[in-house]
C-alpha cells in the first residue's frame, strides 16, 4: 500500500501518519518509515543527539497493523489503541535509519484485536511489543 492507500483506511494525517508504505508478508503486516531527522518528535528529544521516542515507534507499529485489518476499517470506523504490554526498547532509532515494522494478529474478539510486533532497523531489533486495539464505530 502506498501512503495514499493507507490514508483511505486510517484517519491519521501528517504529522501523525508515521508509516510511508505497508504490505502483507504472509500473516505479517510490514510497514516502513525513513527517519529524515527534521521530524517534529526529534526537535527536543534530545538536543544534539536525536533519538526517535519509543512512543512514536509504538505508534508506527500499530499503524502498520492497518494492512491486516483493511477490510474491517471501512469509512466511519476508527482503530484506537487499547493496550501495550511487554514493550522492550532494545536499540535506539536515529536520523537516517530506515524503520521496518512487523506485526501480526495473535487473536481477535471483535471489536478487539491483539497483536505482537517488532520494530527493526536492518537486522537490528529496536522494539518488541504486544499490543491491542479496538475498532470503534462512527
Amino acid at each position: 500500500m502506498t501512503k495514499d492507500q493507507i490514508m483511505q483506511i486510517l484517519p491519521h494525517r501528517d504529522p501523525m501518519l508515521l508509516i510511508e508504505d505497508a504490505s502483507l508478508d504472509g500473516e505479517w503486516g510490514v510497514g516502513h518509515y525513513q527517519v529524515r531527522g527534521d521530524e517534529w518528535f526529534l526537535q527536543g528529544h534530545f538536543p544534539g543527539k536525536p533519538i526517535v521516542p519509543g512512543v512514536i515507534l509504538c505508534e508506527m507499529l500499530a499503524q502498520s497493523a492497518c494492512v491486516l485489518l483493511k477490510d474491517l476499517l471501512e469509512p466511519g470506523k476508527l482503530p484506537v489503541y487499547t493496550g501495550l504490554d511487554q514493550v522492550k526498547f532494545r536499540s535506539p532509532v536515529l536520523p537516517g535509519d530506515l524503520v521496518t515494522t512487523r506485526c501480526k494478529i495473535k487473536r481477535a474478539k471483535h471489536p478487539f484485536y491483539f497483536a505482537e510486533g517488532s520494530v527493526l532497523v536492518g537486522d537490528r531489533v529496536c522494539v518488541t511489543a504486544n499490543f491491542s486495539f479496538a475498532i470503534t464505530g462512527a
